[in-house]
């Protein structure tokens, strides 16, 4: 392609990921971010535009196939899951959001805990449930697009804001996900937009620099966090303000190494596995895209879980007694546990 050309076609992508995100920054509000996270006493309803379906996947692939659609978008939610009415309200309730995703997807809901069959695009059938759990769908909502050819195009594990729902659908529909990874895309022009405090928040109970977080060879005695942030970082910010303020929160981080590392800067470190790289380049091998990204590293460092979406007090105090409960060791798929704890 000839130079004139390549900048011509980069710069009508950025001018529309710029438009994109100027609209979007417009329509952040803290209660974008900030809600109550306790079950909801009330069952979710879900909207009448889902897709009526059978569970089929490979039939509604070629539905959406024949009625134009750029592909399908599985909605793995729970009836009284307060992060499912932030995505249904905050997002599928704006009008701009919900024409996309109406013009280019069709969108089938799976109740993590129902029982229905359900056959995979290989026809393998499963419960709700149990295809739930071999997608790893620790947190509802978990989002997964897929082209027309049924390969997943992008995966988001729990609940984003409206700005950046608004560039997984672009992401998936227009195809960039044939070009780049989603933390790309995300970062050329959220950058012109961020907005909040210019440095990273403090804590008290984080590890100072040097991070050496190797446990590949000598165990530690205690599971390691690791909170992956950027300046200029709203959700980072709320994040801090809210959970991390909590004394209850800070209480059961007492049992944890904790450690903040900034993902837009290349200072050196030994990974948990023993890798030696930096901050930057451990964040790109991680592929975040979300800012703040919590990981959960065992004794051995081996990761246990993370959490790459807006978690409040509730979300975040159940997965902390996971891990300190070591259940993972018996149960290494949270959402059932979680339900085990109900019952």
């Amino acid at each position: 392609m000839p130079d004139f050309i390549a900048k011509i076609h980069f710069s009508t992508v950025l001018f529309g990921l710029l438009l994109l995100f100027s609209n979007a920054v417009i329509a952040v509000s803290h209660d974008d971010l900030n809600f109550d996270d306790q079950p909801l006493k009330d069952n979710i309803v879900l909207p009448d535009w889902f897709k009526m379906s059978f569970l089929e996947l490979q039939e509604d692939l070629s539905d959406a196939r024949e009625n134009g659609k750029k592909g399908l978008i599985i909605y793995f939610g729970q009836k009284r899951c307060p992060y499912c009415k932030a995505q249904l309200e905050n997002n599928w309730g704006k009008k701009d959001i919900l024409n996309y995703t109406l013009k280019n997807f069709d969108v089938i809901a799976i109740n993590v805990r129902g029982q229905k069959p359900v056959i995979d695009f290989n026809g393998k059938t499963w419960t709700e449930k149990t295809y739930s759990s071999s997608q790893n769908t620790h947190f509802t909502p978990s989002l997964v697009f897929y082209d027309l050819q049924g390969r997943e195009a992008l995966r988001l594990r729990g609940y984003r804001p409206p700005y950046q729902f608004r560039a997984a659908l672009e992401y998936v529909a227009d195809g960039h996900y044939l070009k780049e990874p989603f933390r790309l895309y995300l970062a050329r022009a959220e950058k012109a937009f961020r907005y909040g405090k210019d440095g990273l928040n403090k804590y008290n109970s984080f590890l100072p620099p040097p991070y050496m977080l190797d446990r590949s060879r000598i165990p530690a005695e205690r599971p390691l966090l690791v909170s992956y942030e950027r300046p200029r970082c709203h959700a980072c910010d709320v994040l801090h303000g809210g959970p991390l303020n909590d004394p209850r929160i800070r209480k059961r981080l007492d049992k944890f190494d904790v450690v903040q590392l900034n993902m837009t800067t290349d200072i050196p470190l030994v990974t948990p596995a023993g890798k030696k790289t930096s901050t930057r380049q451990w964040a790109q091998t991680l592929n975040l895209d979300y800012a703040p990204t919590l990981i959960f590293f065992d004794e051995r460092g081996r990761e246990i879980i993370r959490i790459d979406s807006v978690v409040w007090f509730y979300r975040l105090q159940n997965v902390l007694t996971y891990i300190n409960s070591k259940a993972y060791r018996s149960q290494p798929n949270f959402q059932i546990w979680r339900q085990q704890q109900r019952r």
